[in-house]
């Protein structure tokens, strides 16, 4: 039987770029694509996909998420490829910490991910023994707040909170991670509902809190 993908990138011609690429492949599948994590979300559990390949940066989330929602949603779950255009170590941490079996920028060949998808559908990890290490590491040194309501953050607002600690408006925020301004206000109201906060106010002293606990 054919690997089975499913395709999650908010550009329709990355997405058809890719679809077309791995169904060139006598052995692989796409059986299904979304714009979004919420979309993604929905789709996943029905279709079952063996592999998804997810995009890192979304629209109303990070596919860093949907891997940690979709792998323990599913079982047995499928293996998730992170694609990104950024090399970027906190989504990294946060991949292999999701369950991630892989970690891709965008620039790879088709050769080569045509390749990593069939490694990681046969069991296969593409996550190298140095990225592994830092993992381990920070782990070690407990670099992760022990908050419940700060590890219930994604990668993504998690690094917005901290934008915010260093007094940033959702404009320059937005700038400064490629993000539309409407995008950072809504993760803002994200971050700030799990926190339990109403003012971003109150957002930048708990950071500032958790730099201090830190030895930021």
């Amino acid at each position: 039987m054919p690997t089975t993908v499913f395709l999650l990138d908010d550009h329709e011609i990355v997405r058809r770029g890719i679809a077309q690429l791995l169904e060139s492949a006598d052995d692989i599948t796409v059986v299904g694509e979304a714009a979004t994590a919420a979309q993604a979300l929905a789709r996943i559990p029905a279709l079952r996909p063996d592999v998804a390949i997810l995009d890192v940066r979304l629209p109303d989330g990070d596919g860093v998420s949907v891997c940690r929602d979709i792998r323990s949603a599913i079982s047995p779950p499928p293996a998730c490829l992170m694609l990104t255009s950024y090399s970027d170590d906190e989504a990294l941490f946060g991949a292999i910490m999701a369950g991630a079996a892989g970690y891709l920028l965008k620039q790879v060949t088709g050769v080569d991910l045509v390749g990593a998808v069939r490694a990681i559908a046969a069991g296969g990890s593409l996550l190298d023994s140095r990225a592994t290490a830092v993992v381990l590491e920070r782990l070690r040194k407990g670099d992760e707040p022990s908050d419940p309501r700060y590890a219930s953050l994604s990668p993504q607002e998690k690094r917005i909170l901290s934008l915010i600690a260093d007094g940033l408006t959702n404009r320059q925020i937005g700038a400064e991670l490629f993000l539309a301004e409407k995008t950072v206000k809504n993760y803002v109201s994200s971050l700030l509902h799990k926190l339990g906060f109403t003012r971003r106010t109150e957002a930048a002293v708990y950071a500032a809190g958790l730099r201090k606990e830190n030895g930021a």
